[in-house]
């Protein structure tokens, strides 16, 4: 992710359609400097005139002076792999989505703070709704492994508040929201509460002009691949990954014990077969 082109796009308010604009010229600013105003509309799923009215929105005259500028921070076009089939591309597209995953890494400070948050945090409320469940489930079930409390909340409806509310009322300092395109509003919404209820929020989301990461306290991105019919979560799903390490490495010994006794209970149970 190229730091100039996000804080071009985050030094101004936008409106949800300029947000959809903003976050392909953040996931994918080597790209965007080199297309047309039609390019990006397509590529954004937006009409062409809101490419315009975004450019303008960022204080340019017109599209053309955008382009112009990104070319300025991304330098030479990107030498891309073009051959194969589209679902070649498709993998290829989440290499380059781990690639910017690993650059973001280098400063891992807010990966850290996340993690500090939710080890702390008893009960550990974690958020997923529609497609995001399953990701809340997988990180729910690891860190059911490491953390003594994890309270995975996938369905939406007047009792997920009220899950959020019992949370706070056990304790919980802190939730955790994947919140991913298409950005369910019963997702925002239980954000806002979990921030009313007085909870830290952490977010993973795909982008940090997405509508999650002003609700939270710490945003984590991994861009979501949207090749094929249906969006891929590979960048999101190993920043689970490594988040949880993240939150193992906070107190390593708590962290070696509570898996050795998991390992202890599997075995006097034969729960697997190697």
């Amino acid at each position: 992710m190229n730091d100039a082109v996000r804080e071009l796009v985050l030094s101004t308010r936008l409106t949800p359609t300029q947000r959809r604009i903003a976050r392909e010229l953040v996931n994918r600013a080597d790209e965007v400097a080199y297309l047309s105003a039609a390019e990006l509309a397509e590529l954004a799923q937006v009409s062409q005139p809101s490419v315009t009215r975004f450019a303008m929105a960022l204080g340019f005259d017109g599209y053309p002076a955008l382009k112009r500028r990104l070319r300025d921070l991304v330098g030479r076009p990107a030498e891309r792999e073009q051959d194969g089939n589209d679902l070649q591309r498709a993998v290829r597209d989440e290499m380059t989505n781990l690639g910017r995953l690993a650059d973001n890494l280098g400063d891992p400070s807010a990966l850290q703070a996340a993690a500090g948050l939710l080890a702390a945090s008893r009960p550990l409320p974690v958020l997923g709704l529609r497609a995001a469940g399953p990701l809340a489930s997988y990180f729910g079930y690891f860190a059911a492994k490491i953390h003594p409390e994890v309270r995975v909340l996938q369905h939406g409806g007047s009792q997920l508040t009220e899950r959020l509310e019992q949370a706070a009322e056990s304790g919980a300092k802190a939730v955790l929201g994947y919140a991913l395109p298409r950005y369910p509003r019963e997702m925002l919404d239980a954000l806002n509460e979990a921030r009313a209820l007085g909870l830290a929020v952490v977010v993973i989301t795909d982008s940090p002009v997405s509508p999650a990461a002003d609700l939270a306290d710490v945003t984590l991105t991994a861009a979501v691949g949207s090749q094929l019919i249906f969006d891929l979560h590979t960048a999101p799903m190993v920043l689970t990954m490594l988040l949880l390490q993240a939150m193992g490495d906070v107190d390593p010994s708590t962290t070696q014990r509570r898996l050795e006794d998991f390992e202890l209970s599997a075995a006097r149970r034969h729960l697997f077969v190697e």
